[in-house]
This record gives C-alpha cells, sequence and structure tokens, in this order.
C-alpha cells in the first residue's frame, strides 16, 4: 500500500478596485465563498499584511470582485441600505465572528456600542474585546463598525479612511442620531 498524499486546490483571493468614492479609491479582496476585505488604497500595505495572512493566492479579478464593487458604490452613494453580497466568514476567529456577525446586523442609520454587543454575544464584560473585534474588522462599510459607538454616546475610534471624520460622515449619510 503507498501512502500518497493527495494536494486540493486553495481558492485563490480575487483582488479588484472601486475608484472615486465619496471616500476615496478602495481596494477590495473576494475568495469563492464572499467578501474577504475592504480596504482604502492608502493602506494597501495593511491589505497586503492582512492577506498574506491567509496563505491562499492572489490575483487581479475585476470580475469577481464586481458584484461587490456594485453594492459598495451604491451604499456610498446614498442608494443601498443593506448589503446582499456574501461574507466569507470562514476566515475569522471565533470570538472575532460572533462579535462581527452582531455587528452585521445592525441596522442602516442605527448605532449600538461595544457594551450592547458584548451582551449581545453572551460575554457582557467583554466589551473591550469587542472594541479590539472591531478594530480589526477587514469589511468596514459592509460590516458596519462605524456604527458602534461608546457607551457615552460619542464616536471612538475608527481605522478607516480619515478615522473619526469616516466614521462621522458615513453615520451622517445613514441619518443616524449622534452626540
Amino acid at each position: 500500500m503507498h501512502n500518497t498524499t493527495v494536494k486540493t486546490a486553495v481558492s485563490p483571493i480575487h483582488i479588484g478596485e472601486l475608484n472615486e468614492t465619496p471616500l476615496g479609491d478602495l481596494r477590495i479582496a473576494a475568495s469563492d465563498f464572499g467578501l474577504v476585505a475592504i480596504e482604502w488604497a492608502n493602506s494597501q500595505s495593511d491589505l497586503d499584511r492582512y492577506l498574506q495572512k491567509l496563505k491562499r493566492p492572489i490575483q487581479s479579478n475585476f470580475r469577481k470582485t464586481a458584484p461587490y464593487a456594485k453594492e459598495i458604490y451604491e451604499y456610498l452613494h446614498g442608494k443601498r441600505n443593506a448589503f446582499t453580497i456574501p461574507i466569507d466568514w470562514t476566515l475569522f476567529r471565533p470570538f472575532q465572528r460572533d462579535a462581527l456577525q452582531v455587528v452585521f446586523r445592525i441596522p442602516y442609520g442605527e448605532t449600538c456600542t461595544y457594551h450592547d454587543i458584548a451582551i449581545q454575544i453572551g460575554r457582557p464584560n467583554a466589551y473591550r474585546a469587542v472594541g479590539r473585534a472591531n478594530a480589526t474588522n477587514p469589511m468596514p462599510l459592509v460590516i458596519p463598525c462605524h456604527r458602534v459607538i461608546g457607551a457615552d454616546g460619542k464616536l471612538h475610534g475608527y481605522g478607516g479612511g480619515e478615522g473619526l471624520r469616516t466614521k462621522e460622515w458615513l453615520l451622517k449619510m445613514e441619518g443616524a442620531v449622534i452626540a
């Protein structure tokens, strides 16, 4: 009996662009299972580091990323308030996935606190860890971490675009009431 190893093909990560949005140029990454990452073009090195950690082949494929770009474009131009594109949840660690799935369900134009999310995932004292899960969210805009605010009702932290200015712009675009 021979012991042979069968190599299975690892599906690639497809890279595309969405340029000239109200928030600047964006880069989009998707797998065959769904969205993997969104990053501002001026933070390309952050996207590259994130994708390298996934240890998957990377290829430019605008056709594969076009549906994602279309929905993000519609959202940023006020023509969409919910995303229907799939998300590749398989790439997250369990806690991060749990927290970000709650964030994903925050309705358009509404906000939620880090503590509220911690309660919803059954970890009421883990609000700082929820903050970290949001800080490492690779899919801002689609997983709307901009809708997460501090217990004081104020905006805290946002890593995308121009930071808190971008978070405030997104919330105002959605019509959210912010302190």
